[in-house]
């Protein structure tokens, strides 16, 4: 009974992460893709973001490069809408998480 109980946990616990993982892909038709320059110019003006680098990952396009503070930067884009999936900010002893934060009815 204990062991049946440990293994139906055991599969629920690995369908439910894997299903967690599996969302980190973008599945948009590439046909449907915009160009990484209009990412690049997007944030660039938007944010001030300075780009190094952007590349495809797992469907996603991934950008790397910094903010207007220096802080180092990781995002991931759908790359039919440019919708923001992810973003990592690696603040510096002066970073500041308030940039990134949106008041109340900003949106």
């Amino acid at each position: 009974m204990k062991t049946a109980f440990i293994a139906r946990t055991a599969l629920l616990s690995l369908l439910l992460s894997a299903s967690v993982l599996a969302d980190d892909d973008c599945s948009e038709p590439a046909s449907d893709w915009q160009p990484r320059e209009t990412l690049r110019q997007r944030v660039e003006q938007q944010y001030g973001w300075s780009v190094q680098r952007i590349k495809v990952d797992d469907g996603c396009y991934k950008l790397r490069g910094t903010d207007r503070r220096g802080n180092a930067i990781e995002a991931r884009y759908a790359p039919a809408s440019l919708r923001l999936r992810t973003l990592h900010v690696n603040f510096g002893d002066d970073g500041d998480a308030r940039d990134y934060l949106v008041s109340p009815g900003a949106e």
